[in-house]
């Protein structure tokens, strides 16, 4: 009987399991904590692929924020999987790069509450500006300003304010952006020189304006031929 039960139990009793192995990450490079340099590298390569036609100016601008908005490596690499990477710099000097390029860093901030904010005349343009007007007036002039980089990105917002861009004729202008009771406005410029600057003018307008359009009579080429007879070349 003893037996009987011993046997009729054995089928019934639970084996012991090996405990499970912790999960290891598919991709543990992918989990570091992205630096500001890695974000900068990937806005790289999407300004390349907005020069380039590969983007337009509302995917850009969707990725770009993406890339800001980024904590690890791994969050970075999908933005740019479908491009190819960026390329190294020409050797060879274009005829509208006023100086060397200024290494990456943050965004130039221009800030108007209730106030007004300009930037004209002889001036560096970096490769990203944010402009933020609240009840106030903002005015960026890039008529005489040095191009560093061929790409340049400006993100306008205006609530009940003014945000108001002028270029050179002779460059490429292009912008994505929305207006809510309010007014976007980018005059679209593709220049006939493949090495022309690009701006481009992302945003929003909430009861405000934002406008970006060429300046008539302004030419980078003629800033540049009075740079060149000013250092005697």
């Amino acid at each position: 009987m003893d037996l009987d039960k011993h046997d009729s139990a054995a089928p019934g009793r639970r084996q012991p399991q090996n405990p499970a192995a912790p999960a290891r990450p598919a991709d543990p490079a992918g989990a570091i904590r992205a630096s500001d340099a890695d974000r900068d590298r990937t806005a790289d390569i999407l300004r390349e692929a907005l020069a380039e036609g590969r983007l337009d100016a509302e995917e850009h601008a969707e990725r770009i924020d993406a890339v800001y908005r980024a904590k690890t490596v791994g969050e970075l690499e999908p933005v740019v999987r479908d491009l190819p990477a960026s390329r190294p710099p020409r050797q060879e000097s274009a005829p509208y790069a006023y100086g060397p390029e200024a290494p990456a860093g943050p965004a130039d901030n221009l800030i108007a509450v209730f106030s007004s904010s300009t930037r004209k005349g002889r001036w560096r343009v970096g490769a990203r500006t944010q402009a933020f007007s609240l009840f106030g007036n903002i005015e960026i002039d890039l008529t005489e300003a040095m191009f560093g980089q061929r790409l340049t990105v400006i993100n306008a917002t205006s609530i009940f304010g003014n945000v108001e861009v002028r270029v050179p004729e002779n460059i490429s202008l292009r912008g994505s952006g929305t207006g809510i009771f309010g007014n976007f406005e980018v005059v679209t410029l593709e220049s006939a020189d493949p090495e022309a600057p690009i701006v481009v003018v992302n945003g929003y307008s909430v009861f405000g304006n934002v406008e970006a359009k060429p300046k008539r009579g302004k030419r980078i080429a003629d800033l540049h031929d009075r740079l060149r007879k000013h250092l005697g070349h």
